[in-house]
């Protein structure tokens, strides 16, 4: 199935994004991971779209999207003000979530804070926004601001060829050959000199503002959907297993489905994320009182 593309004119900014499916089966919207775009969906989106019309989106700043006018930072909570608004562009007053890492934290955040709007909940890797301790706050709000200040005005990799970027890609994210070119090819843009990200430098600094763990967990207390939630078996992130699998048990009516995989699984391996999310959606229309259940799914 062939992907469309399609731009969304919300408020403030213009998004790109690639489509899938009939406009008239259950819109689903995914969000993509930090630093990636649209093309996270590529393998995955064509084998569900059969199911739903998706729509997956070029986050501000990343792919093909606009970026964030000139002194405004990235935070994590705009993003749920983007999603939002690309929602409501396209006429969508109730939706499914489908996020993968970044994305499965805005997912999440949303869910749980406009429960009237989210039908169903898919999130891979990822819910939840990154936490820290408070009493890092201090020097987390003194790295965001020195790093935000030192990113202006700072330009990207050049690359010669196309080539160098993608295998630069894989190394970064510990991907393969065709994951990687998915990502970069809708990810770069020619300039003087070869190719460089299209994305924006302001992405990278760190944040001056994290949400503690507890507040995480008093958010995702709130996600009502149905939700199945995909972790690659073993971890694949920096990041405590125990504290995943909490923010799992939080959410009251998530599946939580282990696979084998890595980061970005849902590219690696769309097949078994796909049976995943028609498992799910099987469970959830013959059992509907219960969908969404505590469950835990072994590889």
């Amino acid at each position: 199935m062939q992907a469309r593309e399609r731009t969304i004119a919300t408020p403030h900014l213009q998004l790109a994004a690639k489509e899938w499916g009939d406009p008239t089966l259950p819109p689903l919207l995914a969000i993509h991971g930090w630093l990636d775009n649209a093309a996270s969906f590529d393998a995955l989106a064509p084998l569900i779209a059969t199911q739903f019309h998706l729509v997956a989106l070029d986050l501000p700043g990343h792919g093909r999207s606009q970026h964030r006018p000139l002194g405004v930072r990235y935070h994590f909570v705009d993003y749920l003000d983007d999603v939002l608004a690309a929602a409501d562009s396209l006429g969508w007053k109730t939706f499914s979530l489908l996020g993968h890492s970044l994305g499965g934290g805005v997912a999440s955040f949303i869910a749980a804070a406009f429960p009237e709007r989210v039908q169903k909940l898919f999130l891979i890797e990822v819910a939840g926004a990154v936490s820290a301790p408070v009493e890092k706050s201090l020097a987390q709000l003194q790295k965001g601001i020195t790093q935000f200040h030192e990113s202006a005005g700072k330009a990207l990799r050049i690359f010669t060829n196309v080539e160098i970027a993608i295998a630069a890609r894989r190394k970064a994210g510990d991907l393969s050959e065709a994951a990687a070119r998915a990502l970069v090819l809708r990810g770069i843009r020619e300039v003087e000199g070869g190719w460089s990200w299209s994305s924006d430098p302001r992405l990278m600094p760190a944040s001056p503002q994290r949400f503690s763990e507890d507040q995480v967990l008093a958010i995702l207390a709130g996600v009502q959907a149905p939700t199945l939630f995909v972790l690659a078996e073993p971890m694949a992130m920096q990041i405590p297993e125990s504290l995943m699998l909490a923010r799992a048990a939080q959410m009251p009516n998530a599946t939580l489905v282990r696979l084998p995989g890595n980061h970005h699984l849902h590219l690696e391996d769309a097949q078994s994320v796909a049976k995943a999310i028609a498992d799910f959606l099987e469970h959830s229309q013959s059992h509907p009182r219960n969908a969404g259940s505590k469950q835990r799914v072994e590889p």
